[in-house]
């Protein structure tokens, strides 16, 4: 959290810099007038420097100013919202300094031109009131933005990963398991395993894992995972460790977001336990032959879970990382679905878009996604095996998806487990363009089903769509708006 001081410091920073430039006084000048360095002042106007009283009184007087105003965190009335941005606290939370940023080349901006970006500030908050923003969601927006500026490949932690291993004789020709990076938990780092707890405090049942720091540090494991979570779930404590990240959070399941640090560690050790687990040569080898294959083989991509003695989700999105750098598959996106099957409501919990944001996105108005794409299908062969009891293999769907009113097209490739329906489905999907069909033999396989998607149901002019769950009152407005304006063009000219 920002410092009193710091708020301080940089509003006095921000008010010197307008009042010079309403003046036209420059720099320069200023540093005459008042005896104080031009390089001084220019800390003074960045936030990074607070004077004495004595030089603050000389600067009050040479812009016509009191000293009382000018140490006051009172702003104008076009400063103000940029005044609560910087006293809310979310400047200094956001990661700017991930993004080549810092706080006092905005207060340039804002300086520069006060009216216009307040203006714009002020209405970003109101967006923010009115769709209840959390600071969380904007720390997960970063995060997303900082994965995509890489190409969510990160080698310097793959080479950890790869150190790790020789360090503790892991073979990267197997798949370390549970047991085995339970014991180097447990022997190398100190760390107990348990799963005693959650038996005792039924609150807890959503939480995977929790982690209790101390002299004698816990890792508590929720009874009900499966194998492959748990295994998941050691490998990403292993990465805190190994990495040395903190702060961090002490459960697998957001409770509550302290900072973007937080949000940025868990990533890495999440990041660290996929590469264990999925060996990057291995699978880089592996996805060379699966996309070399002349017809679409689901077995095969079976196969490589079973290899791997992975989830869904984690190969999926191990994937995400893997295609951009060996594959030069960077148009992707990466999609979580959840069904609440007692609302038929389905909801978008995980998100990925590569190279742009890509169709679909996660939508904040509580509009309907459209119920043809392989990812909410994928929730009703989901059912039908669950009510004919076969639920014992992952289920894989495959579709090309070609978006209405628009030339993109995609190939999807979707998981689900049946042991982890409230998990949901998994995809992937990658843009159609020449890239891709050099890489992929068998992207023209007719079992490969072919159909015409949207967005939302709210925005679909398709008029035969059978899956329909809502009108599309949001396309009807946009024609109406485009009609009515196509009217007052034509009385104009009448």
């Amino acid at each position: 959290m920002r410092l009193q001081e710091d708020v301080i410091r940089l509003i006095l920073g921000l008010k010197i810099k307008q009042l010079r430039a309403e003046k036209n006084i420059s720099l320069t000048d200023l540093a005459a007038s008042t005896g104080i360095s031009v390089s001084y002042l220019n800390e003074i106007e960045k936030g990074k420097k607070h004077p004495k009283p004595s030089k603050i009184a000389v600067i009050a007087d040479e812009l016509g100013v009191t000293y009382d105003y000018l140490v006051s965190l009172q702003l104008s009335k076009r400063l103000q919202p940029v005044g609560e941005l910087l006293q809310s606290n979310i400047l200094s939370e956001l990661p700017l300094e991930h993004f080549g940023l810092d706080v006092s080349r905005l207060l340039d901006l804002f300086a520069t031109a006060p009216a216009k970006l307040s203006a714009f500030v002020n209405t970003l908050l109101e967006i923010s009131r009115a769709f209840d923003l959390r600071v969380e969601q904007f720390y997960f927006s970063a995060l997303r933005s900082y994965q995509e500026l890489h190409d969510n490949y990160f080698e310097d932690l793959e080479l950890e990963v790869e150190h790790f291993m020789e360090v503790n004789g892991i073979s990267p020709e197997q798949t370390p398991s549970f047991a085995q990076l339970a014991g180097i938990l447990e022997n190398v780092f100190n760390i107990k395993i348990t799963t005693e707890t959650f038996d005792q405090h039924p609150e807890l049942a959503p939480l995977r894992s929790i982690h209790l720091p101390g002299a004698e540090p816990v890792l508590m494991l929720n009874p009900n995972l499966t194998e492959q979570q748990r295994a998941f779930a050691v490998a990403r404590e292993i990465g805190f460790e190994v990495l040395q990240l903190k702060p961090r959070p002490h459960t697998s399941t957001w409770v509550k977001v302290g900072s973007f640090e937080e949000v940025l560690n868990n990533f890495k050790a999440s990041y660290f336990a996929g590469a264990l687990l999925l060996n990057r040569d291995r699978l880089v080898q592996d996805m060379q032959d699966f996309f070399a294959q002349p017809v679409w083989r689901p077995d095969l991509l079976l196969q490589l879970m079973e290899n791997y003695n992975t989830s869904p989700e984690t190969l999926l999105h191990r994937l995400t990382s893997l295609l951009p750098r060996f594959f030069n598959i960077k148009q992707l996106f990466f999609l979580r679905f959840h069904h609440d099957a007692a609302y038929n409501h389905y909801s978008l919990t995980k998100e990925l878009h590569l190279s742009g944001l890509h169709n679909p996105h996660a939508s904040l108005l509580n509009e309907h996604y459209c119920r043809r794409w392989i990812s909410l299908t994928l929730f009703e062969e989901l059912e039908r095996q669950k009510l004919a009891g076969q639920l014992e293999k992952p289920l894989v769907g495959i579709q090309r998806s070609s978006y209405i009113n628009s030339t993109n097209e995609y190939l999807v490739l979707a998981l689900a487990q049946p042991t982890e329906s409230l998990t949901g489905t998994i995809s992937i999907g990658l843009l159609l363009n020449e890239n891709l069909r050099r890489k992929v033999r068998f992207l023209d396989d007719p079992s490969i089903v072919r159909r015409y998607v949207n967005e939302t149901c709210e925005r679909c002019p398709a008029p035969d769509c059978l899956e329909r769950a809502a009108p599309p009152v949001v396309l009807e407005k946009q024609l109406w708006q485009e009609k009515v304006m196509q009217t007052l063009e034509g009385l104009k000219t009448v």
